[in-house]
Parts: C-alpha cells; sequence; structure tokens
C-alpha cells in the first residue's frame, strides 16, 4: 500500500481480539462460503487490522459470485480509499448506488460497536458517503454535492445529519457558493442527539460560528475522529483564505494523523492537488 507520494502505509500493530475476530470470521467464511455475508465479514476484518490489499481481494472474489451484491461494492469502494485508488472507489460505490435505487435500505451491522451499542449507518448512507467521499478527493466537487445530498436524504439520525453536512458545508466553500454553505448548515444545534459523530457535530458547529476554534479542536488523541477535526479545521482556513495555515495543518495531519483516517487522506489529497509534497507545505503559500 502506498500513499499519493508512494510511501509504504503499514498496517498499526493487532490487538489480540481483533486477531480473534479475523479467525473466527475465517472460520464461519470456510463453512458456509455460499454466504455472502461470510465474504463481507471477512473483509471487514481484514480491513479493520489495515490488511486493506488482502480485505480488496476477498471482496473482488466474493463478486466474481455474486455480481449484483451491492454491500461488496460498497466495502470495495471504501477500501479502494484506503488505498488511495479514488478511480476505483468511484467506480465501484457508483455502480452500487445504481444498484440500490428503488430498493429498501438497510441497517448495516457495526463491526466497532459506538458506545451505545447502537448501529447508525445504513447500506444507503454509507453507499452515498463513501462515493460523496471518492468525488471530493478527486476534486470533483458538483458530482461530491449530489452525493452528499443523497447521503444526508437517506439519513435518519443526527449522526448520519452531521457527518453529511460536514462534507457539504466544504464542498460549498469550494465551489464558491458561500450562500449554499450557509444554508447546508440550517438545522445545527447544539442540542442534537449524538452518538458517535461527535468531530463532526463540532465542526459544523465552528462553521456557522457557534464554537471557537479551540473548543472545536477539543482533546486532540491522535484517533481518525481527531484527524477530521483537524482537517475540517485547515479546509475552513483555505476556504477564509489563510492558504499558508491550511497547507501547514495539512502537513501536520499527512506526517503526524492516522495514515488510514479519512482527515489525513483528504490532506494528502489537498496537498497533492497543490503539487506540494508533504515537507513544502509549511514553505509555499
Amino acid at each position: 500500500m502506498h500513499d499519493l507520494w508512494q510511501r509504504p502505509l503499514t498496517p498499526p500493530p493487532a490487538s489480540a481480539q481483533a486477531l480473534e475476530n479475523l479467525d473466527r470470521a475465517r472460520a464461519e467464511w470456510e463453512a458456509e462460503p455460499e454466504r455472502v455475508e461470510g465474504w463481507i465479514w471477512l473483509g471487514r476484518r481484514l480491513g479493520y487490522l489495515g490488511r486493506y490489499p488482502e480485505a480488496i481481494a476477498v471482496y473482488s472474489d466474493a463478486l466474481a459470485r455474486f455480481p449484483n451484491e451491492p454491500r461488496l461494492l460498497r466495502h470495495r469502494g471504501h477500501r479502494w480509499i484506503s488505498v488511495r485508488r479514488f478511480d476505483r472507489a468511484v467506480e465501484d460505490l457508483s455502480r452500487a448506488a445504481r444498484l440500490i435505487a428503488g430498493q429498501p435500505d438497510q441497517i448495516e451491522p457495526d463491526g466497532l460497536p459506538n458506545a451505545q451499542n447502537m448501529p447508525l449507518s445504513t447500506l444507503h448512507t454509507n453507499v452515498w458517503y463513501h462515493l460523496g467521499l471518492a468525488h471530493y478527493l478527486r476534486g470533483e466537487w458538483e458530482a461530491a454535492r449530489e452525493a452528499y445530498s443523497h447521503c444526508r436524504a437517506a439519513g435518519s439520525n443526527d449522526d448520519n445529519w452531521v457527518s453529511a453536512t460536514h462534507w457539504l458545508y466544504l464542498i460549498h466553500r469550494r465551489l464558491g457558493d458561500d450562500r449554499g454553505a450557509q444554508a447546508a448548515l440550517q438545522g445545527i444545534s447544539g442540542d442534537m442527539h449524538i452518538i458517535e459523530n461527535f468531530g463532526y457535530h463540532r465542526l459544523c458547529q465552528f462553521y456557522r460560528g457557534d464554537l471557537s476554534e479551540a473548543a472545536c479542536r477539543g482533546d486532540e488523541d491522535g484517533s481518525p475522529a481527531s484527524d477530521a477535526v483537524r482537517y475540517g479545521i485547515a479546509a475552513w482556513h483555505a476556504a477564509n483564505g489563510s492558504t499558508e495555515t491550511a497547507q501547514a495543518w495539512w502537513q501536520e495531519l499527512v506526517r503526524d494523523g492516522a495514515w488510514a483516517s479519512f482527515g489525513s487522506i483528504a490532506a494528502e489529497a489537498d496537498l497533492h492537488r497543490l503539487g506540494l509534497e508533504p515537507s513544502e507545505a509549511r514553505r509555499r503559500p
């Protein structure tokens, strides 16, 4: 695996529990290979360990058996993003979006449950969310806006709303549509019922002017959620003309963030789009 500057991306150390979960998923898959769920969970467990090429291979083998299964395309599309193959991600997720059109939605079980052990996302919201992100990472702003509009419309809880709204706001700013950006923030308030996406919620409040930058950052812990907040603040600075500040934040994210986090990947994409190497970001305005 490589990032946009062709550096190796090494999986983090695996916990005993994560390896046990993988062994269980593999055993269930081997016992019933005719069940698509077994393939999905084997790929997911590999993905949680950062073994993305192996996960992609599992999904690819599964798609040879189940070629019209949108769940497989949704998960493989997600992992194409992880390995920075945004073109492949758009292909898979666009096809998944066509397959789910007009079909009933379904809750997607959590592999890493939240504090309330309450699954919040669905097949439809995940397809549209990751498709929007893939377009965003490619700089395809109009397509990203359309995907995140679908994502937000498909959601049924405040966690879905704030995650899609965060990206919609940034996309409108990229398009120079400040009025649309402010309209996207309608419905955001401090008393929303958030179970999981606290960082996105704080970002949306920050974009509205309801939180300071320091309050938005909170206690940074190096997690993917923390990286998302750092990316959002950096992108806000860029949208407001503070390009040098934004580039410094993006460089820091690429250097210090979790390399598989969406915030870190988006920072890479922005620096790469500007023709900057990570080490140059602090030097060039």
